[in-house]
């Protein structure tokens, strides 16, 4: 089996920096192609396109049988396919468009709805993080050798850094990430907001950052970044620590370490209202 996941492995890489070629070429010259899909700030561009499309051919000509959920092209293939390939050609769209420099390809495979491999390339720093169930997890830097990658060890909330990310939808429901945002900044040294999901999850992975919470997300946001962290020693689960549902939109990701402490305080969150009573 282990010899199966990377050889998959190694086709999910070989798409991601294809993919990845596409974006660098795209990047500074998409302006006339920029599309909002539905909602506002729901962006998408010449750049998507061109990098799922030779993503796609790269799947077409080594795994025709599996499946795939692309957030460009939906659904190919049948869905209840024991391998099904989680893609998102451009995740951090809106960074993208406007050349800020946090935006990733993120190809992810579900086997039996379980993710076990997973590749997030980081075109702009030319970093490629790459991980599958039992092999480890592992970034490379400008193209030199592949090292080990870890979680960090932090054990409190307090000397904690966290990320996380808010929805398109954020204008339009009252469930929308706000008050916790604020409510960790007090709780922590910090949160950041990448507004990349995938690249999130691989900061995680490597240390940069202690933990990631988000909702709004969809199956091509977290599949690789999930089994990377997993693979890296961190852990992921729901808002209230019972097992993840891909599907739900919700996802906890930490070090571990802390992440009993994070899931209370996000159960706990005092509502925006509230603030400023005492």
């Amino acid at each position: 089996m282990k010899e199966q996941l990377q050889s998959f492995l190694d086709i999910a890489t070989e798409a991601a920096l294809a993919g990845g070629a596409e974006l660098q070429r795209y990047l500074g010259k998409i302006e006339d192609s920029i599309i909002e899909k539905g909602r506002p700030g729901d962006l998408v561009t010449a750049a998507d396109k061109a990098s799922e499309a030779v993503i796609l051919d790269i799947f077409s000509r080594h795994l025709p049988q599996h499946a795939i959920l692309s957030e460009e092209s939906g659904e190919l293939g049948n869905q209840d396919n024991k391998y099904l390939w989680a893609i998102d050609p451009l995740d951090g769209t809106t960074n993208f468009a406007h050349q800020y420099p946090a935006f990733a390809v993120s190809i992810g495979l579900l086997i039996d709805g379980v993710p076990e491999v997973g590749v997030i390339y980081d075109p702009f720093h030319n970093e490629l993080f790459r991980a599958a169930k039992g092999l480890g997890a592992t970034c490379e830097f400008n193209s030199a050798s592949r090292s080990p990658i870890r979680v960090s060890q932090t054990n409190e909330l307090s000397k904690s850094l966290l990320v996380t990310g808010f929805a398109y939808d954020r204008r339009e429901t009252s469930d929308n990430n706000y008050a916790e945002f604020c409510y960790f900044t007090h709780l922590t040294q910090g949160v950041r907001r990448s507004g990349s999901a995938s690249l999130d999850l691989a900061h995680v992975a490597c240390g940069r950052v202690d933990g990631y919470w988000e909702r709004g997300l969809s199956p091509w946001d977290i599949a690789a970044g999930i089994i990377i962290l997993r693979e890296a020693g961190g852990m992921v689960t729901a808002y209230d620590n019972s097992p993840l549902n891909i599907s739900s939109g919700r996802i906890l990701a930490t070090n571990g370490h802390i992440h009993n402490a994070v899931s209370k305080e996000l159960m706990n969150t005092p509502p925006l209202s509230s603030w400023g009573e005492h």
